[in-house]
This record gives C-alpha cells, sequence and structure tokens, in this order.
C-alpha cells in the first residue's frame, strides 16, 4: 500500500508584510514633501537661486528613483553584479541622451552661422510701414 504523506507545511500560506511598502511610501512621501517645500520658498522669496534648486531637485529625484527601483521593481535583493550591471547601463544610457542633445545643439547652432540662406535672412530688415496721422483740424470745424 501507498501512503500519502500530508505535512502541515502544504497547506501554510505565507505571510505577506506590508512593512516595506509604507516605509517607501513615507520615504517618498517626505521627498516629494521636501520638494515642493523648496519651491515654494524659491517661488516666494527667491532663495535659493535657481541653480541651487536645480542640483536638489536632481539629487532629490535620483533617491527617489533608487527606492522606486529598489522597492518596486525588487532589485534591492538581487545581486550585487546584477545591480551594478543594470546601474551602469542605465548610467551609459544617460551619458548618450545628454551627448545627443548637446552636439544636436551644437550643430543647429552651427548651420545658424555658417548657412548663407539664414544669415541674409537675418541681415534684411522688415521696416513696418510707416502710418499718416491724420491733417489737423481747424478750429471751428465740425466733423
Amino acid at each position: 500500500m501507498s501512503t500519502i504523506q500530508t505535512t502541515a507545511d502544504a497547506h501554510h500560506v505565507p505571510e505577506f508584510s506590508t512593512k516595506p511598502i509604507w516605509r517607501t511610501f513615507w520615504i517618498l512621501l517626505g521627498i516629494t514633501a521636501a520638494e515642493l517645500i523648496i519651491a515654494t520658498i524659491h517661488l516666494k522669496t527667491g532663495f535659493p537661486p535657481k541653480f541651487v534648486v536645480n542640483g536638489i531637485y536632481l539629487i532629490l529625484t535620483c533617491a527617489k528613483a533608487f527606492y522606486i527601483i529598489a522597492e518596486f521593481m525588487h532589485l534591492r535583493h538581487e545581486l550585487k553584479n546584477l545591480i551594478m550591471t543594470l546601474g551602469i547601463t542605465c548610467l551609459l544610457f544617460v551619458w548618450f541622451i545628454i551627448s545627443f542633445l548637446y552636439e544636436g545643439n551644437s550643430y543647429k547652432e552651427l548651420r545658424n552661422r555658417y548657412d548663407r540662406h539664414h544669415l541674409e535672412q537675418s541681415k534684411v530688415k522688415v521696416q513696418a510701414p510707416e502710418e499718416h496721422e491724420p491733417a489737423a483740424k481747424k478750429p471751428g470745424s465740425v466733423e
């Protein structure tokens, strides 16, 4: 006779913890609140300067991207070699986009500087048609 062994583990339902999700939620909420506070202060007072605000936004956006990728794409629990492979590839892709935008702008500026048609069009001055002023009224005339 064959006997079927059943264990308590076969009917065990794994427990699900929501702590990491809530921790990530609060971290992302805190970063977003900090961005809003900095933007509000900058718009009301003009302090800190815009380049400083942009730098802070860049750092905070990278922090948000890290937490989103780590938690929601489950990259935090992977091997470090896989994380580094994906991270370096992502950084190279960002560099690729920035360099092509820079080169495209350089090409546009050089084309506008050395293109004869563009130079001729920029040298032609268009004058607005002169408006004729009505003749001065004679005293005592009725119109």
